[in-house]
């Protein structure tokens, strides 16, 4: 699989620990450098967990795929959301869960494209995920950096 630096939001980038609500995870791509997100093929969003989820309480995560004109994505809930996992709880979101969607086709993304977790319930204490654009999600491995 080919893999773009440009298509990826987070590489082992930890979730917020500051509550419940919105954050924004990681980086955002810019369209008008990154053009026609899945415009003719299909394109899918994989969430993966890579240190698990830990909360003090039954916390749950929601990941939305969210676009937005500002950089700084909007976490109040104006931001336009394409397409979400839902809830997911806890318990769920161990070392090596994977999540994948597929970008809605004709989507008409802002300027810039996230992922915002909505977590629910109780404040997260840990955790760490992975996400990123790809054609070929079934065939994605993740292997240690600076292994041959």
């Amino acid at each position: 699989m080919i893999f773009d630096e440009r298509t990826e939001f987070a590489d082992a980038t930890a979730l917020s620990t500051s509550g419940t609500g919105r954050q924004l995870v990681g980086d955002v791509i810019d369209t008008s450098i990154t053009r026609d997100l899945g415009d003719g093929e299909d394109l899918y969003l994989v969430i993966q967990v890579d240190t698990a989820v830990t909360s003090a309480g039954a916390a749950t995560v929601d990941f939305e795929l969210s676009s937005d004109a500002s950089a700084s994505i909007a976490t109040d809930g104006s931001a336009t959301v394409h397409s979400s996992t839902g809830a997911i709880g806890k318990a769920t979101l161990v070392a090596g869960y994977k999540h994948v969607m597929a970008l809605p086709r004709g989507a008409l993304y802002e300027q810039f494209v996230g992922i915002v977790a909505n977590v629910g319930t109780a404040a997260l204490t840990a955790g760490k995920v992975n996400a990123f654009l790809t054609k070929d999600p079934n065939t994605y491995r993740s292997y240690a950096d600076a292994v041959n």
